[in-house]
């Protein structure tokens, strides 16, 4: 059981770590080519969007890898299961403060500030792809 545990494990991590790089690399650049106006129109359903998604994706890969560390004593899943879940706290401490700036500015209030703002939330998101990217490695670690 705990190998298929462990295989689930990695695969919403992988899920996670997938969906975090793509909004670095494909979704981030392409908003940033929008005016400022557009810019904040479409980053603001796409985050609401994204956070369901990304959080429900962590919590599970996270208690998925302490159920298999319970179940082989392997600490290599607690590993992952930390760094897994590492974005929610980095999310809601270090990101908070920049996504309720974007979550309060009407669209049509947008500007080249707003710009800025999306652009230093980008940077911070990056961490967040970065972790993801370390679990599913600390997984693959431990499954060998």
């Amino acid at each position: 059981m705990s190998a298929w545990l462990g295989d689930l494990a990695l695969v919403t991590a992988a899920l996670f770590a997938g969906a975090a790089v793509y909004v670095n690399i494909a979704e981030q650049p392409a908003r940033l080519a929008l005016d400022a106006q557009a810019l904040l129109t479409e980053w603001q359903p796409s985050y609401d969007r994204g956070k369901i998604m990304q959080a429900s994706l962590a919590l599970v890969s996270c208690l998925l890898g302490v159920a298999v560390f319970f179940g082989t004593r392997d600490w290599r899943w607690l590993v992952g299961a930390g760094l897994i879940f590492a974005p929610w706290p980095w999310t809601l401490i270090i990101i908070a403060p920049t996504n309720r700036k974007l979550q309060a500015t009407a669209p049509v209030d947008a500007t080249e500030h707003t710009r800025t703002i999306i652009k230093h939330w980008g940077r911070l998101h990056a961490v967040r792809s970065a972790l993801g990217v370390l679990a599913v490695a600390a997984y693959l670690w431990a499954l060998n």
